[in-house]
């Protein structure tokens, strides 16, 4: 049986190719570019004193490229290459160097303090107050029904219809809509705050937050507080988190 022999210059590549691809589309969360970059230095260097550490192994890893171009009979790949490379590293640093066209950095708090009104408020349907009776459960699931009502016909169209930011209109907002099932949006925050948020909407930001870009409407123009307590209540429970407490 035929020993099948890969060169070292061939397998070199492959080794690399295959690390890029790995490094670049598998492994999560993404690395940022510049530690993309520097891990394929890394084995780049790894491959060049692999190669060069033995003469022979140096004149086997130089044998396919000096075949290329030692050979007449290769003459269309002869010039291929000698076309083809400098114009892929002429792509490469027109692209890296060249201006983007982007936005600049907005500088503004993502999570403001709430007007002292706000500060410290118990959603009345989940609890009555410090010390407080809780509501029947009977009762509680009664508004997180009328919560989801609510939610269905003026919030999903955005936030979508899984509480996962992903509705019909969510690609038209820079930044998009909010996920409501993301560990690091209402899980984090207190009823009060969300409850400040949906009434007063993006325009009820304070200063420290503008240029806010929020699209938020201002839903005291259309809602009361108790629907505004019960959508609260309902994206709680369709999220699967619980709000955040002063405990």
């Amino acid at each position: 049986m035929r020993k099948f022999n890969i060169s070292i210059f061939w397998s070199s590549l492959v080794l690399l190719g295959v690390s890029y691809l790995l490094m670049k589309y598998v492994v999560q969360p993404p690395l940022p570019s510049s530690i993309l970059a520097m891990y394929v230095g890394m084995i780049l260097f790894a491959i060049f004193i692999y190669v060069t550490v033995e003469e022979e192994r140096m004149r086997e890893f130089l044998q396919p490229i000096r075949g290329l171009f030692l050979d007449e009979k290769k003459k269309t790949w002869q010039t291929l290459v000698l076309i083809g490379f400098p114009l892929a590293i002429g792509v490469y640093s027109f692209n890296a160097f060249s201006p983007k066209i982007s936005p600049p950095a907005e500088l503004r708090t993502v999570h403001p303090a709430p007007p002292d009104e706000y500060v410290g408020l118990v959603n009345p349907l989940r609890e009555s107050g410090e010390g407080g009776a809780k509501p029947h459960e009977g009762d509680l699931e009664e508004h997180v029904q009328k919560g989801a009502e609510i939610y269905f016909k003026n919030c999903f169209f955005c936030h979508g219809d899984a509480l996962d930011g992903k509705g019909h209109f969510a690609e038209g907002f820079t930044p998009l809509p909010a996920n409501f099932r993301d560990q690091g949006t209402i899980a984090q925050l207190q009823e009060s705050y969300v409850f400040w948020r949906i009434k007063t909407g993006g325009p009820g930001l304070p200063t420290e937050s503008q240029p806010w870009n929020s699209a938020m409407p201002i839903w005291e123009d259309f809602l009361t507080d108790e629907e505004i307590w019960q959508v609260i209540l309902y994206i709680y429970e369709g999220a699967g988190v619980e709000p955040r407490t002063w405990e």
